[in-house]
């Protein structure tokens, strides 16, 4: 008898837990982090871009990294923004979502999200998939890291076509 009531109790404890379907107000929570992620690389030639704002919808020591021909490369929110800032600002840079997927498990979010990205000028033209990892942090979804993957030129990889269904 001894031997059943301690195995219930050992099983109990590794029983694999059953996650809730996320709350209407986290997926909320989590589409208006990415649309601010978004918003805030994306705009015309000249445009200063919020930092501090993006700053506000990240985690400490979040990275952004991407994935090429030769490994992966990116680093820090710093570096990020001490790089790519300065080019988004002088050459106009927009992308925006074509489509999602999310999955949520207690304070862990995992976003898919396929992209389009340019420049004003045409000299560039990106389509992929951004990893999003979210935390949620004292009630609010922060990006903890963003992978991404371009289809490449020619597409080596091209999007699902799941995830070309356009988000405005």
């Amino acid at each position: 008898m001894m031997k059943v009531a301690l195995a219930l109790a050992a099983g109990a404890l590794f029983a694999t837990p059953v996650a809730a379907k996320p709350s209407a107000a986290d997926l909320a929570a989590i589409d208006q982090t990415m649309h601010d992620v978004y918003a805030v690389i994306s705009g015309p030639a000249g445009q200063k871009r919020d930092f501090d704002k993006m700053r506000s919808l990240f985690a400490p020591n979040a990275l952004l990294r991407v994935i090429t021909d030769k490994g992966i490369r990116g680093g820090d929110l710093d570096n990020y923004i001490a790089k790519s800032g300065p080019i988004l600002e002088k050459e106009g840079f927009t992308e925006h979502e074509l489509g999602r997927r999310t999955e949520v498990y207690g304070n862990l979010a995992t976003v898919w999200s396929s992209y389009d990205g340019r420049t004003q000028s045409g000299s560039f033209h990106e389509r992929g998939i951004n990893s999003f990892q979210l935390v949620k942090v004292d009630g609010k979804w922060l990006v903890a890291s963003i992978l991404w993957q371009e289809e490449g030129t020619p597409v080596v990889f091209p999007l699902p076509k799941d995830m070309l269904t356009e988000k405005k």
